[in-house]
């Protein structure tokens, strides 16, 4: 069986920066260590953390925490957040991804300066709540053409559009076409300030898996079920090849996925270890 493993799959800079530093923490001897929110979509790594003693907690939690240290994990939060930390004194370490960090000052600066802040990407992602909360003014999140096509441009603002760094990057660009067609036809200001947010991570990743997609027979998309980077990855590879399938760990390798196939591609979310993709390879060169 020939495998093809992307050179982009796993950990992003922001991530690995994430994960480092919680172990880095609980080598320290800090005790108790909280995360708000799970340091990454990955239920291994999640479960690992667990069993050292790091705690998941919710922006709801926070007023119970007398002591020890909570870590603000790569998606962000809002300023209330961070309001609510300050005022409490509880120790915090940040480890916001800076591409993140860009798009809460970004969001920020517009709309104190008057804009109607859109951001497209799913408004159920810590990431794109995190971004909600440094909008000073209004805003809108769309994540579908549909969405796109129904909204509604108000009148009498410049409106400034950002994305969620892990989003579909030739999804954005259509749902900014048909922003551009509204906001000519609906606005007097025909102001429209775009700005692309996608990371390039993400975007390299989501242009290799396209390209390796189109070239196998069977192609392996490997992350954690609550990944949107990953699940956004299956869609493209869905759509290049029928064929895919979207795993964990080697656990959910099935020999129907190979049947008639001699060429295999392999890629991950941001947020799966190096390790669990190393695992998946070696699994399908020697089983099937």
């Amino acid at each position: 069986m020939k495998v093809k493993v992307a050179k982009t799959a796993g950990f992003c800079f922001g991530v690995k920066r994430a994960v480092d530093k919680v172990y880095e923490l609980i080598d320290s001897g800090v005790s108790p260590i909280y995360t708000l929110g799970p340091i990454i979509h990955n239920e291994e790594v999640v479960a690992d953390l667990a069993s050292r003693g790091v705690r998941v907690i919710s922006e709801e939690d926070l007023p119970g925490i007398r002591n020890g240290t909570v870590v603000i994990r790569s998606h962000g939060v809002g300023k209330a957040v961070y309001d609510k930390l300050k005022a409490s004194g509880i120790t915090c370490v940040d480890v916001t991804c800076p591409f993140v960090l860009k798009i809460h000052r970004i969001v920020q600066r517009e709309s104190a300066a008057g804009s109607h802040i859109v951001i497209i990407g799913d408004a159920a992602h810590p990431e794109v709540i995190g971004i909600c909360g440094w909008c000073m003014g209004s805003y809108t999140v769309l994540n579908s053409p549909s969405e796109a096509e129904s909204f509604l441009p108000p009148a009498d603002k410049p409106l400034c559009i950002v994305a969620q760094t892990t989003f579909n990057y030739n999804k954005f660009k259509e749902l900014v076409e048909i922003l551009g067609k509204k906001r000519y036809y609906n606005n007097v200001l025909n102001i429209i300030n775009i700005l692309n947010t996608i990371c390039n991570a993400t975007e390299e990743r989501q242009k290799e898996a396209k390209n390796i997609a189109g070239e196998v027979d069977t192609m392996l998309v490997v992350g954690g079920r609550h990944s949107s980077n990953t699940q956004k990855l299956f869609e493209i590879c869905k759509k290049e090849c029928g064929n895919t399938y979207y795993i964990q760990t080697p656990v959910d390798l099935d020999s129907e996925m190979f049947q008639c196939s001699s060429y295999v591609g392999i890629t991950a979310g941001a947020s799966t270890p190096k390790k669990i993709i190393e695992e998946v390879q070696e699994h399908v060169r020697i089983k099937f």
